[in-house]
């Protein structure tokens, strides 16, 4: 117990230091110009190098009172939420999957989707520098994975795109409007990719409960009716996370609704 306990701590610890350079990732992969790698981190206000007591993930800004320590300027409660969302990202894979390669692969997939997620709520974009290799790293990582088939990893990659991709295509013969982006279909060929054919159900389902309910809410205070623009990703990318870590239950009751049936 004393070893797993030290274990899971050193998977909060591991999490939350990656989280802190994800958000980095956030910050500058946007911008075309910019390199996640260089310069070092400094204050997004006044462009001073932050020294590493400042750059301690979770800690620092506890320490600093969400402040930068040269202008006073406030930072924004996404960088300590960050780090807190992907520590407990990496304790939950520890736990799931145990040390295995499953946890190591699906800790950088559970990564891609949370910097999608906040890239996505911000600018509205998905990149696809994120997007399209995962969608090549999932079907490869599928030869290993005791999890998903690398059958069924390429039927979730094709019908996840494709699904999409129709809908957004009908929905512009229709409207004449777009109505989802890019982004979104290639992101779902990810998921399908990573997580196989028999997640497209749930998390399609999770995603249009979840994005149309935020959608009236979100038009109810904007009145903007129609012309009311929410980002998809999130919703899908939090599907995806739901699926990673309770397919087993997910599939167990997909299972008694369709049959009728205990397993």
């Amino acid at each position: 117990m004393i070893i797993e306990s030290t274990i899971l701590v050193a998977a909060a610890l591991f999490g939350a230091i990656v989280g802190s350079f994800l958000n980095v990732v956030i910050l500058r992969l946007p911008e075309e110009d910019q390199s996640i790698v260089f310069p070092a981190s400094h204050c997004t206000h006044c462009k001073t190098p932050l020294q590493w007591y400042e750059n301690i993930p979770l800690l620092s800004y506890l320490f600093l009172r969400g402040k930068c320590g040269h202008c006073s300027v406030h930072i924004s409660i996404q960088y300590p939420l960050v780090e807190a969302i992907m520590a407990i990202l990496t304790v939950a894979l520890v736990y799931r999957f145990g040390l295995s390669i499953e946890t190591a692969a699906y800790f950088l997939f559970s990564a891609a989707l949370l910097v999608i997620i906040v890239i996505d709520i911000q600018h509205q974009i998905i990149p696809d520098v994120i997007s399209l290799p995962g969608i090549a790293i999932g079907f490869l990582f599928s030869f290993i994975n005791n999890m998903v088939t690398w059958q069924s990893s390429l039927i979730g990659g094709i019908v996840g795109g494709g699904v999409l991709y129709t809908i957004a295509f009908a929905y512009f013969m229709l409207r004449k409007v777009d109505g989802m982006g890019g982004g979104d279909i290639k992101l779902l060929a990810m998921i399908g990719a990573w997580l196989g054919w028999q997640s497209l159900p749930f998390v399609i389902l999770f995603s249009s409960l979840t994005g149309t309910l935020v959608g009236l809410i979100a038009m109810a205070n904007q009145k903007k009716g129609g012309q009311t623009r929410i980002p998809f990703g999130p919703f899908l990318s939090s599907g995806a996370l739901l699926y990673t870590f309770y397919s087993d239950k997910i599939l167990y009751f997909y299972n008694l609704y369709i049959t009728g049936q205990w397993p």
